[in-house]
């Protein structure tokens, strides 16, 4: 099957210029493989991507942030989250999964527990590429710590 892609030269006074990878456009088909065992999911069959496993704190959040070179699928693994895609903000179960478009504002919360979400980026994966709106750290608004 073929997406839409987009590939985007960014400029920005304090963000290097990149060429990013293919950013799909929306959430990329998750495909379900059966054995007699059970089943796996893949994610991103054969693609480009950067894979994190993202673990927040009891009662802590992430920065509201976004990315113009990546959009980002979330799987939740744990009960807990808390989870704001624009001005959306939900309360995901473990396995849930979450498509967060390029340049669309996100945050990851956790509502008590420790929470993990397992991230799959498409596109240029870069700390620089953050930009930040709300942040309980007072980090910079371009580029986490390196």
């Amino acid at each position: 099957m073929i997406y839409p892609v987009f590939i985007v030269l960014l400029k920005a006074s304090n963000m290097p210029n990149f060429v990013t990878k293919p950013i799909p456009a929306e959430k990329p088909p998750v495909k379900t493989v059966n054995r007699p065992w059970g089943s796996f999911n893949q994610f991103a069959f054969n693609q480009d991507v950067t894979v994190s496993l993202m673990l927040v704190k009891p009662d802590q959040r992430l920065s509201l942030q976004s990315h113009t070179g990546r959009a980002e699928l979330w799987i939740v693994l744990d009960d807990g989250a808390a989870v704001q895609v624009g001005e959306q903000i939900t309360y995901p179960k473990a396995g849930d999964e979450i498509w967060i478009p390029a340049e669309t504002k996100h945050r990851l919360s956790s509502t008590g527990p420790e929470v993990r979400v397992l991230e799959v980026a498409f596109g240029n994966w870069q700390q620089d590429d953050i930009t930040r709106y709300d942040d309980d750290y007072q980090r910079p608004d371009q580029g986490e710590q390196k």
